[in-house]
């Protein structure tokens, strides 16, 4: 297995164990997966083809759905309530 998906399933793994935290405790280690995320994607992408690539967007974003679901209405000046 290539360095880019060993990576990616260590990025998975920190992503479900993130997901099991309370949520006041998400949030700086959810961002930084966030912010990750496109660029391991992008590698995937560009080691093993774009089929894999998109793959890897859609997996990413089924996994983030709900913190990318909250940044596209707040960048259309929508108020979304953050869960408690």
């Amino acid at each position: 297995m290539s360095l880019p998906l060993i990576i990616g399933c260590l990025w998975v793994l920190a992503a479900t164990i993130v997901a099991l935290l309370p949520m006041k405790h998400q949030y700086k280690p959810g961002l930084t997966l966030l912010i990750a995320a496109p660029f391991l994607i992008i590698w995937i992408g560009y080691v093993h083809g774009w089929i894999f690539g998109v793959l890897g967007l859609l997996a990413f974003v089924s996994m983030f759905r709900n913190p990318l679901i909250y940044l596209y209405k707040r960048a259309r000046g929508e108020r979304p309530e953050i869960p408690k």
